[in-house]
C-alpha cells in the first residue's frame, strides 16, 4: 500500500498547490526517488532499498481546470544478511485526478481548488506494487501568495479497495492525509522549498501515524523548464528514515 497514493504536487513537493496550466498548455513531469532502510532483527541484518520512477502529464482543459495522468514505475529489493530474499519491480497503478481552482482572489493572493481522483489497478498487486481494484481520493487544497513565496495546506482522504485476500485482512481502506509546504524565493530563478505532513496509518494493526518532514530546491532553468531535488525525513518510525527526490518539469 505504499504505492496507492494521490499524484504529487510540484516535485519535490508532496503537498499540492492550487496552480493550473491554462487552456490547451501541458506540463510534463519526469520524477524518481529512491530510500535505503536498515535494521536487525534478532541478530540478522536487514536491508531494505525501494524507489520510484514516476511520469505525469498534466493537461489545461480550462484556465482554471486541469486533468492530470500519472504513471509509476517502482522497485524493491530485500537482503538478509547480505543474501537477496526479494527483488521485485513493476507498474505501479494509473492516477488520474481533476484539480478545478474554484475560488480566487488575486487581490488578496488566496485560492481554494479540490482535486478528487482515481487510482486504476495497473499495478501489480500480488507482488505489492497496486491494490488490484479502483481506488477514490479527493484533495481541499488552498494556496496564499506573498511576495516572498506562498503557502500551501492540503486535507485529504483516500478509499483504497484491495484484491488481495490478505492486504483486506492487514490494511485499512480509508486514509487521511494533512500538510502545510511553504516556497521561499530566493532569487530569480531558484526557489526553497519545506514541507511538513502526516498520515494515517494504512496498518489495521494500532500503531504511530507516519509523519515527514521534507525540504528541497527548485531550479527554474527557463520560463517552462525547472529542475529539482529535496529530501524527505521521516518524523517516526512509522515513516522511512530518509528518502531523496530528484526530477524536472516541463511546461508547453
Amino acid at each position: 500500500m505504499l504505492w496507492a497514493t494521490p499524484l504529487h504536487a510540484a516535485h519535490p513537493l508532496i503537498t499540492d498547490d492550487t496552480g493550473t496550466q491554462g487552456k490547451g498548455r501541458f506540463q510534463l513531469e519526469l520524477n524518481t526517488e529512491f530510500s535505503n532502510e536498515k535494521e536487525n532483527e534478532d541478530g540478522v541484518s536487514i536491508k531494505e532499498s525501494d524507489g520510484e520512477a514516476a511520469a505525469t502529464l498534466s493537461y489545461g482543459l480550462s484556465d482554471t481546470i486541469d486533468l492530470v495522468a500519472g504513471l509509476p514505475w517502482q522497485w524493491s529489493t530485500v537482503k538478509e544478511d547480505g543474501t537477496i530474499v526479494t527483488d521485485d519491480n513493476s507498474v505501479g497503478d494509473l492516477g488520474i485526478e481533476l484539480k478545478w481552482r474554484f475560488l480566487e482572489n488575486k487581490e488578496q493572493g488566496f485560492s481554494l481548488a479540490i482535486k478528487p481522483g482515481l487510482s486504476l489497478p495497473t499495478g501489480n498487486e500480488k507482488k505489492g506494487f497496486g491494490n488490484g481494484r479502483i481506488s477514490e481520493s479527493v484533495m481541499m487544497i488552498a494556496t496564499q501568495e506573498w511576495q516572498h513565496g506562498a503557502f500551501h495546506g492540503n486535507v485529504g482522504f483516500t478509499h483504497n479497495a484491495y484484491s488481495e485476500e490478505e492486504d483486506n485482512a492487514t490494511l485499512k481502506k480509508d486514509i487521511w492525509h494533512a500538510s502545510v509546504a511553504t516556497e521561499l524565493k530566493m532569487t530569480e530563478k531558484l526557489r526553497a522549498v519545506f514541507d511538513i505532513g502526516i498520515d494515517s496509518n494504512s496498518d489495521k494493526t494500532p500503531d504511530t501515524n507516519p509523519a515527514y518532514l521534507l525540504g528541497g530546491l527548485i531550479c527554474s532553468v527557463s520560463e517552462n523548464f525547472d529542475l529539482d531535488i529535496g529530501v524527505k525525513k521521516g518524523l517516526n518510525h512509522a515513516d522511512k528514515t530518509k528518502t531523496v527526490l530528484a526530477g524536472l518539469t516541463a511546461r508547453f
